[in-house]
């Protein structure tokens, strides 16, 4: 409507004050509603081309959006395993900080796990007891059948001699039953012997290896014990949460709740504006925002980020063909803002819609020479245009609380 009646004002005006005064004719007599177009036919015309000129080159300058947010991230309360709660910390609205539990799940499992495993490391440490006693009863039988085996052998051999000199003092049974002895000496001794080896094994390899896996069982026991209490990990205030000890969480099917995080949306937003003005918007660029949820109140912004990928065109592999015109949506041009005076987002909570408009600044590179003569006075032209759209968000945050409480959709 502005660019309109600016048009008028230099195009259809002055052919009607040619008309009126150079010409003669009357309004209401030779210009009147049939003759309007014919007699103004180019004042019109010069208007309708001035208006879309205008309107394009502005729109295009100084682009409009009414995709304005500030996101902010949440986190999902879950648990490692499903179970049953037990106790509760918090209430719904509250505000942790990170580190404090929230609620705990029942534990009798695991607690009876963790004292089973702490019943077979008392278990292991008994036996190794035991093993060493019997490693030093083995060592006093391995000395015991040493003498006697040692005795036995000095026997025969005595018979031995005996029988040399005279074969009648010494009869062959004999001589027979005392290798049979030393034999039997010399067998039990080595028994003996490997049931020692088989001792040691037990009380170096066995025995510990036993202990070790249940220090493991128990350690994996009191792991699960730990993890069955939920903690914060950041500040934050909880949100959506109802549960109640007894309650059956599930971290697949049944968040516990939501942790908004402190701070999070806040002072940032987010705004996508349409693909034709992925040439105009810098960052610095500044952009002038206005929301319901504080109205009547213009908040300049400034341009910190701009996502160098549009999100319209992602493409993860399926098990079909991508048809290009399945895309139905195009994808905006994603910027990140913040204020360009610290703390005037402040009041505005985080989630809000907004609307935005950008201006064009060419003062830094006419300053630098890089835009010069005609050119520089066009740019200058094409910035102090955008004072059409900064009337018009002025005029809509006035409007909005009006469109909003009296005329809602």
């Amino acid at each position: 409507m502005l660019e309109l009646l600016f048009s008028a004002l230099i195009t259809i005006l002055p052919d009607y004050l040619y008309r009126r005064y150079k010409q003669g004719k009357r309004l209401g007599h030779e210009i009147n509603l049939f003759t309007m177009w014919y007699e103004l036919r180019w004042g019109i015309t010069s208007c309708a081309v001035l208006a879309i000129s205008l309107l394009t080159v502005i729109f295009y300058f100084h682009p409009t959006t009414t995709n304005v947010t500030s996101l902010f991230r949440t986190v999902s309360i879950l648990s490692d395993r499903p179970g049953r709660v037990e106790e509760v910390y918090v209430a719904d609205n509250q505000f942790v900080r990170a580190g404090e539990p929230i609620f705990r799940l029942d534990t009798q499992r695991q607690q009876a796990a963790a004292e089973t495993s702490r019943r077979r490391i008392a278990e292991v440490e008994a036996a190794i007891l035991v093993g060493q006693a019997e490693l030093a009863a083995a060592e006093g039988n391995i000395v015991a059948s040493e003498s006697q085996l040692r005795k036995a052998q000095d026997d025969l051999t005595r018979r031995l001699d005996l029988s040399e000199r005279n074969q009648n003092v010494v009869t062959e049974q004999e001589l027979e039953r005392l290798r049979l002895t030393v034999e039997g000496l010399t067998g039990s001794l080595e028994a003996i012997k490997a049931q020692r080896d088989a001792n040691q094994t037990r009380l170096r390899v066995l025995l510990p290896a036993q202990k070790s896996s249940a220090e493991a069982a128990l350690s994996q026991a009191e792991t699960e014990i730990e993890k069955s209490t939920v903690f914060a990990g950041t500040n934050g205030t909880v949100r959506q949460f109802k549960l109640q000890p007894g309650d059956l969480v599930n971290p697949i099917l049944r968040p516990a709740g939501i942790l908004i995080p402190e701070g999070s949306g806040r002072g940032r937003f987010q705004a996508g504006f349409g693909q034709i003005s992925a040439q105009v918007l810098h960052i610095g660029t500044i952009v002038e925002i206005t929301c319901a949820s504080k109205p009547l109140a213009v908040i300049p912004m400034a341009v910190t980020e701009i996502q160098d990928a549009i999100s319209g065109g992602q493409l993860r592999p399926t098990d079909q063909l991508v048809d290009i015109q399945d895309r139905a949506r195009p994808g905006t041009i994603l910027t990140v803002l913040e204020p360009v005076f610290e703390g005037h987002a402040d009041y505005i909570p985080p989630g809000s819609r907004c609307i935005g408009v950008a201006y064009s600044n060419h003062d830094k590179a006419i300053k630098s020479g890089e835009n010069s003569g005609f050119s520089a006075f066009l740019f200058r032209i094409v910035d102090g245009m955008g004072i059409a759209n900064a009337l018009v968000i002025r005029i809509q945050s006035l409007l909005l609380p009006i469109k909003v409480l009296v005329f809602p959709n």
